[in-house]
């Protein structure tokens, strides 16, 4: 299986995916002829549109090795969200856990069929809090929010660490599932409406109990969004703030045995977030651009390794800000790149970051809008936007020859 994993926080941003439109063809930049090459030669993906579930806005999370495609669909009424699973040109409502939203928010699926989520509880949150969840559901319900996994046709909650709400990112082949959870503590570090207190947690395959992976010295909060084969976590420490990034995610952090190291950044104090490890503990994700954009969202992608550091992907020409969400274990990351208005799905490989739109047949009309995860295989899932209707829904993108 490959390992990939999406923050809290975050890629709640990447509603850049829900807003952007389409862009027309132009001609490439010089930094940009590597990939406009490559598409002369010929498509290197076939592109598939995914069935929704009468909504008109889904998006594809996850792949794993079987091409499973996990991620959300809106329901007709625009209002309500459910996590999807789509297999063998199928989809299937993976339901609730009483309350009206659920979703597979990150890359949260092993390739032994066990998916890790998102669901909401009949039950009202107690302090009134809008919970890490609210930023991947359509609108602000007050139910309970936990982690979930489904196996075996089942939905199950996950425990907590002794507060109401939890979340649940990635789930490795061992099937051991990250996430964080709320404590009892009430936190002065927290912004109204947040009142408690979460801390990273690691979900043992076989107990179920729930393990806390404590932040890096001085923070308050700690938040975990994937997990390698290896047992390796990565995720967020900092303070409490509204628990969907910002100053939640001061620093991008490794749990290797359960210790925490730091990850490095470009000089930003906020919003620098890791999103997915592979089994070779490289990690792909976004840092904030530096120290002056404070707790303005600025994003840029990056690739960390423990030979070469954090390296800054940059950016589709163009646009000003990028976030990397997926990787396989052939280094190949994908992610989204931003102009003031539109964004791209994007493929970076050996070096290059290249505009997914520009990998497909000259015949294929609407627009990648995002690439959220990708396997072994190369296959590619995300979110793309109809160029007839506007409509946003999942794609998964086949390479036509081999990994490219």
């Amino acid at each position: 299986m490959h390992r990939t994993g999406f923050v809290l926080l975050t890629v709640t941003l990447c509603a850049c995916g829900d807003a952007a439109q389409p862009t027309p063809p132009r001609p490439p930049a010089q930094s940009d002829l590597t990939g406009w090459y490559e598409v002369r030669r010929g498509p290197a993906f076939d592109v598939a549109t995914l069935p929704s579930l009468g909504g008109s806005t889904a998006r594809g999370n996850s792949i794993n090795a079987r091409g499973w495609v996990a991620g959300y669909a809106n329901l007709p009424d625009g209002q309500t969200r459910h996590a999807t699973l789509w297999r063998d040109g199928s989809i299937q409502d993976l339901g609730t856990l009483g309350g009206p939203n659920s979703n597979v928010a990150w890359p949260g699926q092993n390739d032994r069929t066990t998916i890790a989520g998102i669901a909401e509880l009949a039950q009202l949150d107690t302090l009134n809090e809008s919970w890490s969840c609210s930023a991947f559901f359509p609108s602000i319900t007050g139910h309970v929010c936990r982690g979930f996994v489904w196996e075996n046709g089942a939905m199950r909650a996950l425990p907590v660490l002794g507060g109401e709400n939890g979340f649940a990112t990635g789930v490795n082949d061992r099937g051991d599932v990250v996430g964080w959870a709320e404590t009892t503590v009430h936190d002065p570090t927290c912004n109204t409406p947040q009142v408690l207190q979460f801390r990273a947690v690691q979900w043992d395959a076989r107990t179920h109990r729930a393990l806390e992976l404590r932040p890096l010295r001085g923070d308050s909060t700690s938040a975990a969004t994937a997990i390698n084969d290896r047992g390796q976590v990565v995720g967020i420490s900092g303070n409490c703030d509204v628990a969907v990034g910002e100053f939640s995610a001061r620093h991008s952090v490794m749990w290797d045995h359960g210790r925490p190291h730091r990850i490095d950044d470009f000089g930003g104090v906020a919003w620098n977030t890791p999103m997915a490890i592979n089994d070779e503990g490289d990690v792909a994700g976004f840092a904030n651009s530096g120290s002056a954009a404070g707790g303005t969202f600025d994003p840029r992608a990056f690739l960390w390794t423990r030979s070469g550091g954090t390296r800054n992907l940059g950016t589709l020409p163009g646009d000003v800000s990028s976030q990397a969400t997926g990787i396989n274990n052939d280094k190949q990351v994908v992610g989204v790149s931003c102009g003031d208005a539109v964004c791209r799905a994007f493929l970076w490989q050996n070096g290059v970051m290249l505009d997914l739109n520009r990998l497909v047949g000259q015949g294929f009309k609407d627009t990648l809008v995002s690439a959220q995860d990708i396997n072994d295989d190369g296959a590619i899932t995300g979110r793309l936007m109809e160029a007839n209707t506007g409509k946003g829904f999942a794609f998964i993108a086949t390479p036509r020859r081999g990994k490219q």
